[in-house]
């Protein structure tokens, strides 16, 4: 393993670029206070059958020794553009470009969050971080989502709920109402789910912002910018969030366009405060679908 290049910095540890018998990989480096979430994602890549192409392909992970200390990796597959968060910093995006990447994530989400049956079969899993951070680009225009270091299991079988132990919490920009009033129940698989919905519709807000339509953009901006500091306290977030109950501005431009409309209204059924109203990952990921078909209409050829 031959490592290139930083590609990301945070609390969490680094990013590298490395070469992997002739392949790019990417390697993320754990830093020692974040080792749980290295066990976490670990433990679940390894137990659980997660090949999907809206999740971030695993290679390996490996708990190694270098400069006298120990060091915890996960080798993952590559993506040149980065999160999605960086992309969105620097591209522009057309409408079908907007759609393909919004209807990308949620395959991956649905796919997380369903149980599959059988000896191929999967534990469903809500993943409790979901970011534009957390989220990375692929060449072809889809996303994967990435870093399952907070994730929960839960096998209806024998209703089992594994929640980790990990006492690190997701991020709080994205937190639903319910968790920053901690009135989320903790025994029960559906509200972890719920949380990621709520998470999905700013990250779908994040996305149409920097959709092109009639020449009109916003610059890049994440959730709540116009409510809270850069980065915002717990406190910061249960005031806007839960007290004053404010969800993100939908630009009015949006309204004018079909396409930007009808996600515009998936953001505010994300946005329930009630767990329970929210859209299910499967309806979201149905309405995409059919929006983005329609976005395809073949033209029509001559009937011979």
């Amino acid at each position: 393993m031959f490592l290139s290049l930083t590609i990301g910095k945070g609390r969490y540890g680094e990013v590298w670029r490395g070469t992997w018998h002739g392949e790019n990989v990417a390697v993320k480096i754990f830093s020692s206070r974040d080792e749980q979430s290295w066990f976490r994602e670990t433990e679940i890549y390894n137990t659980v059958l997660l090949r999907h192409d809206n999740i971030l392909g695993f290679i390996a992970s490996d708990m190694t020794s270098r400069n006298s200390s120990t060091q915890l990796w996960l080798i993952t597959h590559y993506h040149e553009h980065g999160s999605l968060y960086d992309y969105l910093q620097c591209t522009v995006l057309d409408v079908e470009t907007c759609l393909r990447l919004a209807t990308s994530i949620i395959c991956g989400l649905v796919h997380l969050h369903v149980e599959i049956f059988g000896t191929q079969g999967k534990p469903a899993i809500a993943h409790r971080d979901l970011k534009s951070r957390n989220i990375l680009v692929k060449n072809n225009k889809q996303c994967c989502i990435a870093d399952l270091g907070l994730a929960v299991m839960h096998s209806q079988s024998n209703d089992y709920l594994d929640i980790g132990n990990n006492p690190r919490v997701g991020t709080k920009r994205y937190m639903a109402p319910e968790v920053l009033d901690e009135q989320i129940r903790m025994d029960c698989f559906e509200s972890f789910k719920r949380t990621d919905i709520w998470a999905y519709g700013l990250v779908l807000w994040e996305i149409a912002r920097r959709t092109i339509v009639n020449g009109i953009i916003e610059d890049y901006k994440p959730p709540f910018f116009d409510l809270v500091p850069v980065d915002p306290s717990f406190e910061d977030m249960k005031k806007v969030v839960c007290i004053d109950q404010q969800t993100p501005t939908i630009p009015n431009r949006m309204f004018s366009d079909p396409a930007l409309s009808s996600l515009a209204k998936i953001m505010k059924e994300c946005w329930f405060q009630s767990p329970p109203a929210r859209l299910t990952a499967l309806r979201i990921k149905k309405t995409l679908k059919k929006l983005s078909n329609s976005f395809h209409k073949p033209k029509h050829s001559p009937n011979f």
